[in-house]
């Protein structure tokens, strides 16, 4: 991968969102390069072990098995990816785009990469705990679904599922049967579809107002063996702090529907980090189709 190429869209965040777009501009013949922060693309989907039965052109594939795929589909396209590449700050300059990344714990960034079109698929990540930084951690609070969910073993420990989404109670459910002594769910408000709270049932649910110690992992005082927190998510886009894009209330990235360019012109925002649509694989990818046929190349192509 030549570091002193102009490319024709620096892609930041690997997801279903990213992919996508790095595909479409890829066979539409424009030169583009994806930048992942993790050891794998997939964005979310890498790190869920679960059937995904939502997406309807591959019913029962795994999270992993679709990052998978996403993986082979950036192959097959010839995608140049730059997989551990943390992005820590994008910049304009000169009417390209600079976008600067490190090594995970590194000091020094690695060369830049320069793009006439910068495109953040970078999605989100779970928000923590009231009053802690989103990568704040404590022995025995899990922050998030995922993989960790899933790799934890339960088998005689007392339990506190945190929020009132589908999260929160679908792996209420998930934990309450894995052998727990103990699983309680503390929501203040009740935001899941009915069938999960349906499953749930009312037995060692608690709605109101709770107060959380994360260091003395207690729950309105009471001590458990594990914490798992789902306080739904928040985009992560700091590195773009600089470019001065237009964000909502949330922090989300204002886009145009019909192209997904931001408030800059040449910058374009999928997927979660734009709160666009429904989030879910498919309407990711068909964000990355949007960003792709109608913003970078019909500006660029």
């Amino acid at each position: 991968m030549n570091m002193q190429q102009v490319y024709d869209a620096v892609i930041v965040g690997g997801g279903p969102a990213g992919v996508s777009c790095a595909v479409w501009l890829a066979r539409l013949g424009l030169s583009p390069v994806l930048m992942e922060a993790g050891e794998r693309l997939g964005g979310l989907a890498a790190a869920n072990p679960f059937a995904d039965d939502w997406t309807a052109a591959l019913p029962g594939a795994t999270g992993l098995q679709i990052a998978e795929n996403l993986a082979r589909s950036a192959q097959a396209a010839g995608v140049p990816v730059m997989l551990k590449s943390p992005v820590v700050q994008a910049l304009a300059e000169e009417g390209r785009f600079v976008v600067e990344s490190a090594a995970p714990g590194a000091a020094a960034s690695r060369p830049a990469l320069r793009g006439r079109a910068l495109v953040i698929a970078s999605g989100v990540q779970a928000r923590n705990l009231a009053g802690h930084a989103p990568q704040a951690r404590w022995p025995g609070v899990l922050v998030g679904p995922g993989s960790a969910i899933v790799a934890q073993d339960y088998a005689g420990l007392s339990v506190a599922v945190l929020g009132g989404g589908d999260n929160a109670f679908e792996n209420f459910v998930y934990v309450r049967g894995r052998g727990a002594r103990t699983v309680h769910l503390y929501s203040r408000t009740v935001r899941a579809q009915s069938q999960w709270v349906a499953r749930a049932g009312e037995a060692g649910v608690h709605r109101g107002a709770y107060d959380v110690d994360p260091v003395a992992r207690t729950v309105n005082g009471r001590r458990y063996d594990l914490i798992l927190v789902f306080y739904g998510w928040q985009p992560q886009a700091a590195f773009a702090d600089g470019l001065g894009l237009a964000r909502d209330e949330r922090g989300y990235i204002r886009t145009d529907p019909a192209t997904a360019q931001a408030s800059l012109p040449g910058v374009y925002a999928i997927g979660e980090v734009a709160n666009r649509m429904h989030p879910c694989v498919v309407t990711a990818m068909a964000d990355g189709v949007v960003a792709a046929k109608g913003g970078v190349h019909s500006s660029w192509g």
